[in-house]
């Protein structure tokens, strides 16, 4: 098949052909439709994503597609069924997933597949006979993924899985963010900074929690007028952001949601809410970086949390999107800059890492 590979980090990514063995015991071979283009998979392909260690490796997660083949023991999902592949696949078994917390499963296979691997240590693909990984246990950009059966989760089959696809990641960490993690109520303000992919699903998910103000924050002015689309009240070229909150919210923002995975800007968007006010760390700053706030701040009741892509739980959370869109209440449309086959994966990675766009999809035939 063929696949989008990295074999060297800070290198373009080389369009290969790469070898795919069948499912296993408890496996589901998935034939992609489409993969958006994530800010997770630039951090694989800089080097700074701490779980991409070995290379070669395949990249791309956020997908959709049609499963073709299932191993022994899969009963969820069969050959022909449209499926979302979510990013965690729980066994819910473990202390986190009887608990409801399925985002912090430590299940052996959910562990695993972070690294690219299944619990026995090995993968499905390879190349010149050497073994591949798939990232985080997905490697989308490729024309097949074979993933646990936990991580398909299925959807209907007129749904369109260009657009489904986004919901595996950006959507369903904007969405939870706001849902799961923060639970921002009717009639709340919402401060969200960083508007790109993920971050318009915070703004649009703000909106359907019932947040009657919206502000978003940037400090590219194109991306601000996009989130006027996705329901922002107002907007905002980001510098001092504690004041300028305060002159839109008297004492600032409710809930503050910093999309950049700069700390020194997760600072600001907390000192921009009001006492009793949540921020959540939606962007994950790079490895060893440290984050200062004044203690004072946390003496007025606010409120800092982290959040694991939204704090998903894929069987649950993913079909409400799918119902969501379907619906019209869910803007998917919008988030797609640009369509693209695997030939042309370098130049959309450079336009998602330019800015230049909200999500570039790549599509097969």
């Amino acid at each position: 098949m063929r696949a989008a590979v990295l074999r060297e980090f800070g290198a373009p990514l080389e369009i290969a052909d790469v070898a795919v063995a069948a499912p296993r015991a408890g496996e589901v071979a998935v034939r992609i439709a489409a993969s958006g283009v994530c800010g997770s998979d630039l951090k694989a392909l800089d080097g700074t994503s701490p779980v991409v260690r070995h290379l070669p490796c395949v990249l791309g997660h956020e997908s959709a597609g049609v499963v073709t083949e299932v191993g022994p023991g899969v009963a969820g999902v069969r050959p022909g069924d449209h499926v979302v592949i979510a990013m965690n696949g729980p066994c819910g078994r473990c202390r986190a997933c009887v608990r409801g917390r399925a985002f912090l499963c430590s299940g052996s296979t959910r562990m695993s597949a972070i690294m690219g691997v299944f619990p026995d240590g090995s993968t499905r693909l390879s190349l010149d006979g050497e073994a591949v990984r798939p990232y985080i246990g997905i490697g989308a950009f490729a024309e097949r993924a074979v993933v646990p059966e936990a991580m398909c989760v299925k959807v209907a089959a007129d749904a369109p899985l260009d657009l489904l696809a986004l919901t595996a990641c950006g959507v369903v960490t904007g969405y939870g963010a706001v849902m799961n993690t923060a639970r921002v109520e009717a009639g709340a303000s919402v401060l969200v900074v960083g508007c790109g992919g993920v971050g318009l699903n915070v703004v649009q998910s703000a909106v359907l929690a019932g947040a009657t103000t919206v502000i978003a924050a940037d400090v590219v002015d194109s991306k601000l007028r996009l989130a006027e689309q996705f329901g922002a009240t107002h907007t905002l070229l980001a510098d001092d952001l504690p004041k300028q909150v305060g002159e839109i919210v008297r004492g600032g923002a409710e809930y503050a949601f910093d999309v950049t995975g700069v700390t020194e800007v997760l600072a600001k968007a907390f000192a921009a809410t009001r006492p009793g006010g949540t921020t959540v760390m939606v962007g994950s700053p790079a490895a060893g970086r440290d984050l200062r706030i004044p203690a004072g701040l946390l003496f007025g009741s606010r409120r800092l949390a982290g959040t694991q892509g939204g704090d998903a739980v894929p069987a649950r959370d993913l079909p409400i999107l799918a119902d969501l869109y379907r619906s019209g209440r869910l803007n998917l449309d919008g988030l797609v800059s640009e369509r693209v086959p695997l030939e042309r994966v370098n130049e959309a990675v450079a336009h998602v890492r330019s800015g230049a766009v909200a999500r570039s999809v790549i599509v097969f035939d």
